[in-house]
């Protein structure tokens, strides 16, 4: 087919062939290897493990969770759980526990985004009662620590990140903490502890750092306060 150009030719360039290109591209991209539940165990996987003592029981329990390396060596290289063991001398709660390991490795097996556990595990409340552990965190039961477990892990290999506090209440905390350590040191009594003794909990925190200053109450560890 000819084609008649009645004007002048003031550039040209060359065509690429785009479908080999793309071609190329969904090659490239089978080779990535994805996360999914049919992906077989490798023999050796990377592993954490957490301990947990709460007052409910004189026996620790220890959250172990492996990782799988998907694409090592590559620029598409991932960390990503894969299984989760719970152990611990109290058999009290192993029916349980066993069916919890079991229904959240194939959760994590089937990849995706499987962060949804921990806030799906930390709402989980004990009709008996939660606890406070070390650090004045409040735990509603001993799945909510669990979770919290988990939440930890998730942050270690990246899959969780902290958003942090915005320049507005990172500025308020230090100017709280800076009122309160003042006070406390013009009155001889240095703090001794993170967070204040006496302190309330956080509703959102979950954090023995709520106190009150200058009739409002705030909170020393997330900036949350009842005055705006």
């Amino acid at each position: 087919m000819m084609i008649k150009i009645d004007q002048k030719i003031v550039d040209y360039g060359v065509l690429k062939d785009e479908p080999e290109t793309e071609a190329a591209e969904a090659v490239e991209e089978e080779k990535v290897v994805h996360l999914h539940e049919k992906l077989e165990r490798p023999e050796m996987l990377l592993g954490s493990t957490y301990k947990i003592k709460t007052p409910l029981s004189e026996h620790a329990l220890y959250v172990t969770i492996n990782d799988i390396i998907l694409n090592p060596g590559t620029e598409h290289e991932l960390r990503r759980p894969f299984e989760i063991f719970i152990n611990s001398k109290n058999m009290d709660h192993f029916q349980w526990i066993v069916a919890l390991t079991r229904i959240i490795s194939a959760v994590f097996r089937k990849g995706g985004d499987v962060t949804f556990l921990v806030e799906e595990l930390r709402s989980v409340f004990d009709p008996r009662g939660g606890y406070f552990k070390r650090g004045g965190k409040y735990m509603p039961s001993l799945v909510a620590e669990i979770g919290d477990a988990i939440e930890c892990h998730l942050r270690m290999i990246g899959m969780l990140r902290d958003e942090g506090l915005d320049e507005h209440q990172r500025k308020l905390v230090e100017e709280k903490r800076a009122q309160f350590e003042a006070a406390a040191n013009s009155a001889g009594q240095a703090a001794a502890q993170d967070f204040p003794e006496g302190a309330q909990l956080c509703l959102k925190c979950n954090t023995k750092a709520a106190i009150q200053m200058d009739g409002c109450l705030t909170c020393l560890n997330c900036g949350d306060s009842k005055c705006g």
